[in-house]
């Protein structure tokens, strides 16, 4: 297991020498670019220069991002322990040998999502990345809905209903839109707080008791299906406070500050998180927004910037699914190559269901083998019982025969007129 930890660190290292994106740097913050509006659109398709054959195109137009896992893992932090810059530190402050990493698997898929079977390529990216970039496109997203919401239901208060406006019109309910976006807009007013704020390890507050700090941030949930905010008690969000509710850690904190309208209730809204690991279906499309239904074939395709953004920073295992477009297509990505098997491995292991919800190392009775995600065989589970059960049986057998041993040894002292100590 420490070879696959160890892979991926090294496979997200070289896959970022060879980034095919030039990359995005913010001095931002999480809150700060979640309540901006980053998203730029979507970008052309990057030619790259490469140093043998010039350039190289990378056409990811044609697929869609499918979530697949949300994984934490443990690995080994380096040195003894003694962390300086307290990374490391649990929730008494301190220092442990080991660091939860929190991770997200997808893939990129042709032509949808619901069948995700041949020519895609599944990625392993760190979870603040993937929810950085997807929750950015949602909220662009949401933002454009609304707006033309608002501008078809003006449109058809006003009478106007030209083939424009039709056209502008036809992906928007306007009998249901309006009220949607409204409760959207006042999501505090109707004492909700938007989920997608707390993913970022949010500080809440400071236990009055004992002095402990408590954080929120984003955790996996349900066997790794789905994304959640939980109770954290180190600035890290990776030593996870089980049986605490996040709601209450936020009310309480919230109300001893005076700042959660005046000691009301709130909840969380997860109406924006949860668009990010949807069941079956894609997350994205990798096509640019606008061309989705405006594409006639005079335009270049363009790629859109989650996509982008996801694929440059992704561990990457391509060419054993068929994936046809990427890294692995052009011969002289050497550290594409030479690590892909690595990080196929670690995603295989992590896939497979070897890590718990706070990412400790599972061995479960069978369930899974250590190769991999394929499921125990019935033949193989007869095989086990039967050893299991001849075991047993042979044990019996032994301390009967031993009972009879030293029952016969006995009556032979006896005949030979022995005594016994």
């Amino acid at each position: 297991m420490k070879l696959f930890t160890s892979a991926l660190i090294a496979a997200l290292t070289s896959s970022a020498t060879a980034n095919p994106f030039a990359p995005k740097k913010s001095a931002a913050t999480k809150q700060a670019a979640y309540n901006s509006a980053l998203m730029r659109g979507a970008t052309p398709i990057r030619r790259l220069e490469d140093a043998y054959d010039g350039e190289v195109d990378i056409d990811l137009s044609t697929y869609s991002v499918k979530f697949e896992k949300c994984q934490f893992v443990k690995q080994y932090a380096g040195g003894n322990g003694n962390n300086k810059n307290n990374n490391n530190k649990n929730g008494n402050g301190v220092d442990t040998i080991l660091a939860t990493k929190r991770f997200v698997v997808f893939r990129m898929c042709p032509s949808g999502c619901d069948s995700c079977s041949y020519n895609y390529g599944e990625y392993i990216v760190d979870m603040d990345t993937y929810l950085e970039a997807t929750l950015e496109f949602m909220q662009q997203k949401q933002e454009n809905y609304c707006q033309t919401c608002n501008e078809c239901v003006e449109k058809a208060a006003n009478g106007e209903n030209d083939d424009a406006v039709q056209y502008m019109c036809a992906n928007v309910d306007t009998s249901s839109c309006y009220d949607e976006c409204q409760n959207i807009e006042n999501m505090e007013a109707n004492g909700y707080l938007d989920a997608a704020q707390y993913t970022g390890c949010v500080k809440l507050g400071q236990n009055e008791n004992n002095g402990a700090v408590y954080y929120a941030g984003a955790m996996c949930a349900s066997s790794g299906t789905r994304i959640k905010i939980g109770v954290f008690a180190d600035e890290q969000c990776s030593q996870y406070v089980e049986d605490a509710d996040v709601e209450t850690y936020i009310n309480t904190y919230a109300n001893n500050n005076n700042n959660n309208n005046n000691g009301a209730s709130m909840k969380l809204s997860y109406h924006l998180l949860k668009q990010t690991f949807p069941e079956g279906e894609c997350v994205a499309s990798c096509l640019k927004q606008n061309q989705n239904n405006n594409n006639n074939g005079d335009q270049a395709a363009e790629v859109s910037e989650v996509c982008e953004q996801l694929y440059e920073k992704a561990g990457k295992c391509e060419s054993t699914h068929g994936f046809n477009n990427g890294y692995i297509a052009n011969n002289n990505y050497n550290n594409q190559v030479q690590n892909e098997a690595l990080v196929c491995d670690f995603i295989s292991s992590v896939s497979a269901g070897h890590y718990d919800q706070t990412g400790e190392i599972v061995i479960s009775g069978g369930r899974t083998t250590l190769s991999g995600s394929m499921s125990t065989s019935g033949g193989q589970k007869f095989a086990l019982t039967f050893f299991i059960l001849g075991s047993v049986g042979l044990a019996g057998y032994a301390a009967l025969l031993h009972q009879q041993l030293t029952k016969g040894a006995k009556a032979d002292l006896s005949r030979q007129g022995g005594a016994m100590a």
